[in-house]
């Protein structure tokens, strides 16, 4: 049985299908995650509170690494459940290979040329690790996305980082890779979608038919590298807002299409972060429920219903990860 941890502002909910757990009530929530090979494991990044760890499916939590000023991004590796990588603001990578009880900085990370145009608009002296992603086929492959400013990687687990090359987006917010695919990069990002085929080393920007181009959910399908889903809004003030409006589309051939169907209206939709669902499709996380698609062309609600859904879910989503 799988357990999901679906990530709001103010809490995370815990579910194994049956109970819902609220968990971590009122922490500032920046990011979620977890891996197959320990589901009742699960790391959360928070503003002021660190990152927060539980090990038994959420029922008890620990703080295990205070980092900067938040924890905004946080990464299980695919290769072992014990690697898991943390991100930070100020800028900051972090590396466990325990599980969580030690921790140690990446360094060189500020020292890139790229970092002295580093800014995050809402807080303009400072700027973040949005995103950790691994290379499926290459543990020591790692991509990080800072918010503003970069997309930046390493070959050799953070001793070393390359900087922004050119065409890369620069305001990424998600990041993805896929083990069919393992040359790819696929980034939801401010500035547009973007997607590499050599690693991070060169960039393409198919954008026809992305009718919004604040891109920032990201997913996709787990049995096709060619399946994407992205969220996208007409700029991060409609994005980030439960009163503001927000699309999803899928890519379907050669181009993008709008893929709402089953999905709440656009109109008080905070964009959805999305996610790989482990039986073989994709997921949504909405500020209305949680939705699921076989292929990304049509939805369905996965559990309670828009009616039952309390009033105070109805928040702009952080993170979701099942496992």
């Amino acid at each position: 049985m799988h357990i999901a941890y679906a990530a709001l502002s103010d809490r995370v909910l815990a579910t194994d299908g049956d109970a819902v757990d609220d968990c971590l009530v009122g922490h500032d929530i920046e990011c979620v995650a977890a891996e197959v090979a320990e589901p009742e494991r699960a790391f959360v990044g928070t503003v002021g509170a660190g990152l927060q760890r539980t090990t038994d499916g959420g029922a008890t939590w620990e703080e295990i690494l205070d980092a900067g000023d938040r924890v905004t991004s946080v990464t299980v590796s695919p290769h072992d459940a014990d690697v898991v990588w943390a991100g930070a603001e100020p800028s900051a990578v972090y590396r466990s290979s325990d599980g969580g009880e030690t921790w140690t900085e990446r360094p060189g990370l500020t020292d890139l040329d790229s970092s002295a145009r580093w800014s995050f608009p809402p807080r303009p002296h400072t700027h973040h690790v949005r995103w950790i992603a691994l290379a499926p086929d290459d543990p020591e492959q790692v991509y990080a996305a800072i918010e503003a400013g970069a997309f930046v990687r390493s070959p050799d687990g953070g001793e070393t980082w390359v900087d922004h090359p050119d065409g890369a987006r620069r305001d990424n917010h998600t990041l993805a890779t896929h083990p069919d695919a393992p040359d790819r990069v696929y980034t939801a990002a401010g500035d547009g979608y973007a997607i590499s085929t050599d690693r991070g080393e060169t960039w393409t920007h198919p954008q026809d038919g992305l009718d919004h181009r604040y891109v920032w959910g990201l997913a996709v399908h787990p049995a096709d590298p060619d399946r994407v889903v992205v969220s996208a809004a007409s700029g991060p003030r409609s994005a980030h807002s439960t009163s503001g409006e927000s699309y999803v589309y899928r890519w379907d051939d050669d181009r993008w299409r709008q893929s709402m169907d089953g999905l709440p209206r656009p109109t008080g939709l905070a964009r959805p972060v999305l996610a790989a669902d482990p039986d073989g499709g994709l997921l949504a996380l909405t500020n209305h429920g949680l939705f699921q698609s076989k292929r990304g062309e049509t939805w369905t609600r996965k559990g309670p219903s828009d009616e039952e859904w309390p009033a105070e879910y109805d928040q702009v989503p952080s993170g979701l990860v099942v496992v």
